[in-house]
């Protein structure tokens, strides 16, 4: 089955784009996302795992997370985060361990539950749903993490669970498009705009778009055939571009810029004889990313530089970070006032105690361990920085480009959008791969 889906990309792009118009019918969202999550199931059982098909069918449902959720397709919130976890495990289950034990990992699981002991939220609120909000990420990125420890990867199966992925956000950019008023009815301002982003949060369909973004590139840049047509290809990245911009969300399209940057530094390293094609991709690809830019500038009536500037629609300057920095510094304050944390999903609770009274979901994952899991989240912080390393410092050039990337990616968003999607965890995961450059 594998093979008939990855022999026939052309296909089932076009089958992907009609999800996407369907997507707008609520009993499509509902089999659609049913159909997701548990038909992968079956066929890991059914091929025992021998072609990594959790990896590549855990790829899947983390790219279709978001359009799933947007179209009401999931019957839990965090379903997707559930899935990949049972997807991994299943496999490892099937195959056994085909990698070293990454002990470090079920460590950091471990020490991530004892957390759980000191969460007390205030008399009404859901002690459950705090807990699996805020540690369902994280395990989700524990258990990826054990799974792909120093797990040999050929190329071709890294660009296939690539493909996997592509596949939904190419239903969520059609289905977004269909969900969108008219741009010259629309009022832009200084803030991310839910009318752009299909109604849903902006922070999530920026993320998602820029995993889009930073996949295409990789298509088009390492001349890997996606539809067997670089300009479908070429347009599929430009559209991509120009409805990540229209979300007015930073931090998916910057982060998907610094993690594209990344790639091309270590891929043209790579390929030092063929550095003269390569730059010939960047300066194509800068030159349209400006013609976007100014496109889009022109569309929203210049609203456009003042979200990236950090100002408002009167052209005020305000807090670029749209206090994310206030935030941050709070949780770092309860860090040194609670050294030992002050337990899983107390962070807002925690807040409300103080003057300043900002008691909005965390968006920084680094502030999150810090501030509810004490020294024991710098611990784990560190553990999550560090093992990749080794892993980026014994790789070469093109594994090198991958590692960062994923790196990057993680990191990045996870700092600007914490773990609310399974995503980052995910990709934190692919950077700890072998990638076997002789395919079998």
């Amino acid at each position: 089955m594998i093979k008939k889906i990855t022999n026939n990309k052309l296909f089932f792009i076009g089958v992907h784009i009609a999800f996407g118009f369907l997507g707008t019918l609520e009993i499509f969202s509902k089999v659609f996302g049913l159909s997701a999550v548990l038909f992968p199931f079956y066929v890991i059982y059914s091929n025992n795992n021998k072609n990594e098909e959790a990896f590549l069918f855990a790829s899947y449902i983390v790219g279709a997370e978001v359009f799933i959720r947007m179209t009401g397709g999931f019957f839990l919130y965090e379903t997707c985060k559930y899935a990949v976890i049972l997807y991994l495990l299943q496999g490892l289950l099937l195959r056994g361990l085909k990698n070293k034990i990454a002990i470090q990992y079920l460590l950091y699981i471990f020490l991530l539950l004892i957390g759980i002991l000191f969460t007390n939220v205030p008399e009404g609120e859901s002690l459950r749903k705090n807990i699996l909000f805020n540690l369902s990420g994280p395990i989700g990125l524990g258990i990826a993490a054990f799974y792909f420890y120093q797990r040999e990867i050929t190329r071709k199966q890294l660009y296939d669970a690539l493909f996997f992925m592509l596949l939904p956000l190419l239903s969520m950019v059609v289905y977004i498009y269909f969900r969108t008023p008219d741009l010259k009815e629309i009022v832009f301002g200084g803030e991310a705009n839910f009318l752009t982003s299909g109604g849903f949060g902006p922070n999530q369909v920026a993320t998602a778009i820029g995993l889009g973004i930073f996949i295409l590139t990789i298509f088009i840049f390492s001349k890997y055939k996606l539809t067997g047509f670089i300009l479908i290809d070429a347009f599929f990245l430009i559209y991509f571009i120009f409805r990540g911009l229209l979300t007015f969300s930073r931090g998916g399209v910057i982060t998907a810029l610094i993690v594209v940057i990344a790639f091309a530094f270590f891929y043209l390293l790579y390929h030092r004889g063929n550095t003269e094609s390569l730059f010939k991709y960047l300066l194509v690809g800068i030159f349209f990313t400006l013609a976007i830019w100014m496109y889009t500038l022109d569309v929203t009536g210049g609203m456009l530089n003042n979200r990236y500037t950090g100002k408002n629609a009167a052209g005020v300057q305000k807090d670029i970070t749209t206090g994310r920095v206030d935030l941050l510094s709070l949780q770092v304050e309860n860090f040194f006032d609670h050294p030992l944390g002050i337990g899983v999903g107390n962070g807002k609770y925690e807040r409300l105690k103080k003057v300043e009274h900002i008691t909005g979901t965390s968006h920084s994952e680094v502030g999150r361990l810090l501030e509810e899991h004490g020294v024991i989240g710098l611990f784990l912080l560190f553990l999550l920085l560090s093992i990749p390393l080794f892993n980026f410092y014994r790789a070469n050039n093109f594994q090198r480009a991958f590692i960062a990337s994923f790196y990057l990616l993680w990191f990045l968003t996870i700092n600007h959008s914490a773990m609310r999607i399974a995503l980052p965890g995910f990709i934190y995961a692919l950077s700890l791969i072998n990638i076997v450059e002789i395919d079998e």
